[in-house]
């Protein structure tokens, strides 16, 4: 796979993710809050694990049961981990498959998942408890305390500055949108050559490309900043941050940002698999950029702190922070986003949410504000991040969630020998290629964010074409002569236009 292949992957997982942080889908409300008999929560589990719902259906035709087991072994998925939370209680917990397969060791609810972007909310949680200290200022230019390194001032930074309340809700106008990690035999760079960009980072200097404040673009780079302010405020490690602010007070008793993870917990924690089933080289990574993708967990601690964070919300809790903080968290900064998870109102019921994706490892965390339920999956495969979704789904249907209901999309008959003209190779500047096939009078996508099969292209009109495998659809343009001339994919609320090459 080439580097334009992998950026195209990147981004278009990245947009999967941040529509399932913030941006879920209607379906009908209802409450569902009220205690269930062990009997009647085996029953609501039993429909849940059978009951997996695609992202896509077709109006008029109802979409065929899917297990868990069964999509699983479509997606190629090893292991999976969940847990359910109601009111202040974690009210079941599920584990599916291998946490290593060559081993044959099962997944257990206490198996630890690499959290990835999830890492950033956590992180964030400690970052407002030290301003509720009084030791930062949400508003203030972190130049100002930092010591190890600085945030390099130029042309952008002469008016507005990077501010712990930008960084958190993605507005602080930094670069590096995530981190690969490194490879079991690479070497580690250090968080001031990580900021640098120097070798062995394996990623850009950190740096301010636009007025802080004007833009929203997620970054992880701007947490690696706030892991180092942090540092340099304490005085301490952050590990050591984390667990003395946010771990043990949440009750995160299985938690770590430890990187890499410490030997004699290795065998607690899942391999990493990639989408075609194959086991990552080499094992985890690791990520010295702890803040925005370090953590260790399980479904269980993250359901615990997302309780927390309910309750504090409520002002039941002020374990970590007092309820004007809390509520300070949860209310939208820019765009969509607190400081530090995605926020949506669906149907009037507020929820905060966020999705992870590290090298074999996905999964995805969403809360209600105020009803006191949410959900949390953890899997160990390039490939989880789709079941998930899937899953999520069905645990929406059954606890009648305003979000994360399927799209419908019409699908129309048109002449096939309208397909052919489509046929052919598109590209995406700097980004990567897409290419549309047509066999047997019938259209197909390929390209890596779906993996290796090729999509079908399904007719909404003449020129628009969805698929069942996600969020996405694809508009062919024409020149005035009716040769087609470009495709523009539209991923969420992300557009792109694919210029046709041959």
């Amino acid at each position: 796979m080439n580097a334009k292949t992998k950026r195209l992957l990147f981004v278009l997982t990245t947009i999967a993710i941040l529509l399932a942080t913030a941006l879920h889908l209607r379906s009908a409300s209802a409450n569902s809050s009220q205690p269930q008999s062990d009997s009647d929560q085996a029953a609501r589990i039993a429909r849940i694990e059978s009951g997996l719902l695609p992202a896509v259906v077709i109006k008029g035709q109802p979409p065929n049961p899917m297990t868990i087991a069964d999509r699983m072994a479509h997606y190629k998925v090893p292991g999976v981990s969940v847990a359910f939370f109601d009111h202040g209680q974690i009210l079941w917990t599920r584990a599916y498959g291998l946490a290593d397969v060559a081993a044959k060791k099962p997944v257990t609810p206490g198996t630890l998942f690499q959290a990835a972007s999830i890492s950033k909310p956590v992180a964030a949680l400690a970052a407002l408890r030290l301003v509720q200290d009084g030791k930062v200022n949400l508003d203030e230019d972190v130049n100002l305390k930092l010591k190890t390194w600085k945030v390099p001032e130029n042309e952008f930074t002469i008016k507005e500055k990077v501010t712990l309340r930008r960084i958190v809700s993605h507005s602080a106008g930094l670069t590096v949108h995530g981190f690969p990690g490194y490879a079991s035999d690479e070497p580690i760079p250090t968080i001031v050559q990580i900021l640098n960009g120097e070798k062995p980072a394996n990623t850009p200097a950190i740096r301010v490309d636009v007025i802080p404040g004007t833009l929203w673009r997620y970054s992880g780079g701007g947490y690696v900043v706030m892991q180092t302010l942090l540092g340099d405020v304490t005085g301490k490690p952050f590990p050591q941050i984390m667990s003395e602010l946010v771990l043990q007070p949440a009750g995160m008793t299985h938690s770590t940002y430890e990187q890499p993870l410490p030997k004699n917990r290795q065998a607690e924690a899942a391999t990493p698999y990639r989408s075609n089933g194959d086991p990552v080289k080499g094992g985890a990574h690791t990520y010295p950029e702890m803040a925005p993708a370090g953590l260790w967990t399980t479904p269980s601690d993250l359901a615990r702190l997302a309780m927390e964070v309910q309750s504090e919300y409520q002002g039941k809790s002020a374990k970590i922070l007092s309820q004007d903080m809390a509520r300070q968290m949860l209310t939208k900064q820019f765009g969509t986003w607190g400081l530090g998870f995605g926020l949506a109102n669906t149907d009037g019921k507020p929820s905060f949410s966020h999705g992870g994706a590290n090298e074999g490892f996905r999964c995805n965390l969403h809360a209600y504000t105020d009803s006191g339920q949410g959900f949390a999956v953890m899997t160990n495969s390039d490939s989880g991040g789709e079941l998930a979704e899937e899953i999520f789904r069905s645990v929406s249907k059954e606890y009648a969630w305003p979000d994360y209901r399927p799209l419908e999309h019409v699908l129309i008959k048109m002449n096939p020998a309208l397909f052919a003209p489509l046929a052919g190779t598109y590209e995406i500047p700097d980004i990567g290629k897409l290419t549309v096939t047509v066999k047997e009078n019938v259209p197909y996508l390929q390209t890596d964010f779906f993996g290796p099969t090729p999509q079908e292209l399904l007719p909404e009109s003449a020129t628009q074409f969805f698929v069942l495998a996600g969020d996405v659809t694809f508009t062919f343009q024409k020149n005035k002569e009716g040769a087609v001339t470009a495709l523009i994919v539209h991923a969420g609320p992300q557009v792109f236009e694919a210029k046709k090459i041959s």
